[in-house]
């Protein structure tokens, strides 16, 4: 007489996701164990749920790899107008389901899960929530990107990779209590670092005129690191990328201070600057937080506008020396999204660099811009509460 299987066992057999190709199977199920191995160096005796997950995770990611790269070579080699997305969020939430989906491998991933007596929804939920945003505006800036990726448009969404995203809420003796969402502690298999393109952004200082021009003076400088996430279109082989900047002080630790005992000072300014990419919206109910909402807002727009140029200017593909001195086509390659009130620096920033950098003539920049040549998009409604006025002095 047959044992009588579980709920579980019985939602396994019966698959409503449509039947998976026995080659697609075998592979994904090589690559997992694979990854487990040589990826997380584990094998099935030691390994968690949240091993599988990350093999899982890794699988799928290998089939996105080489169509992000044929992605953005046509790109490069097509030169084609560029869209950018700027948002202070993006509520992704969790990839793995919606990358699965997208590159049509849900079914093999499911069999071959099933096959290694795992259960593919249990992994699903293990994967931790991006979320970094705050409700309708951050899952806009998400839509937008999938849904431009899905259209076969060349678009990238530039944000910040908040060390802590939304908050996790408890309720504790009837009151609600607020704890850290510290989403990265067990890191993200999705996410490649990218310190080759690692740039500085300024803040404070003052401004010297020269016979050449004016100079930025005296400032202080955090780097911020880019971190590139994938976005794959709906069974296109589209595969855009979102870019995230990380705030990293340019001297991490001060060994000389560390030497003579005063061990706080030495990692006082590493602290300071990587606090502008700690939390998403900080309290701003105090002077200091408003000032560190500021400097996010000026943050990513100084480090995203950098980028901009920088690929403007390195438009073929397989150059990375600059090929654009002229900037008379920059409105029909670049066409820069606002997402709210949030990044609306871009614009007087743009300006700067235009005049003070790359020391364009300030009259042909004006009728340009009074022309409507240089494209800045932003949304037909803002929210009152996302308006809002900084004193210049404290």
């Amino acid at each position: 007489m047959a044992v009588p299987l579980s709920d579980s066992e019985k939602r396994k057999q019966i698959s409503v996701r449509g039947i998976a190709g026995l080659g697609d199977v075998a592979e994904i199920r090589k690559s997992f164990n694979r990854h487990l191995h040589f990826t997380l160096v584990k094998d099935r005796n030691v390994a968690t749920p949240r091993d599988y997950f990350f093999a899982l995770a890794h699988t799928v990611r290998d089939h996105l790899v080489g169509r992000w790269i044929r992605t953005q070579q046509y790109y490069y080699e097509k030169d084609p107008k560029r869209i950018y997305y700027l948002s202070l969020e993006f509520y992704m939430g969790r990839t793995l389901q919606n990358t699965m989906v997208n590159l049509g491998l849900q079914n093999a991933c499911d069999e071959a899960i099933y096959q290694l007596g795992l259960d593919l929804e249990e992994l699903e939920e293990i994967e931790e929530d991006a979320g970094l945003g705050n409700g309708g505006l951050g899952r806009l800036a998400a839509c937008f990107l999938d849904s431009m990726a899905t259209l076969g448009l060349a678009a990238y969404g530039y944000g910040i990779r908040y060390e802590f995203g939304i908050f996790n809420q408890k309720i504790v003796n009837g009151w609600q209590v607020e704890e850290a969402d510290d989403w990265l502690r067990y890191g993200n298999p999705w996410e490649k670092a990218r310190p080759e393109y690692m740039l500085p952004v300024h803040f404070y200082g003052r401004v010297d005129h020269t016979p050449n021009g004016v100079k930025w003076v005296d400032t202080q400088v955090v780097l911020a690191m880019p971190y590139d996430t994938p976005v794959p279109g709906y069974k296109n082989n589209t595969v855009n990328t979102m870019r995230l900047w990380s705030a990293k002080a340019p001297n991490d630790f001060n060994l000389e201070e560390f030497n003579v005992g005063d061990y706080i000072q030495a990692v006082l300014d590493r602290n300071l600057a990587e606090n502008i990419s700690r939390v998403l919206y900080p309290n701003d109910n105090f002077f200091e937080g408003k000032e560190l909402r500021l400097k996010q807002e000026y943050f990513v727009v100084a480090a995203t506008l950098q980028d901009i140029i920088r690929r403007f200017k390195s438009s073929k593909f397989g150059c990375r020396d600059p090929v654009r001195t002229c900037f008379e086509t920059f409105p029909d390659k670049v066409a820069i999204q606002l997402n709210d009130t949030h990044p609306a620096l871009s614009i007087p920033e743009l300006i700067r660099i235009f005049v003070d950098v790359e020391h364009m003539d300030w009259d042909k920049v004006r009728v340009e811009w009074e022309a409507g040549k240089t494209q800045f998009l932003i949304p037909n409604k803002f929210f009152s509460e996302t308006t809002k006025r900084f004193s210049l002095f404290n």
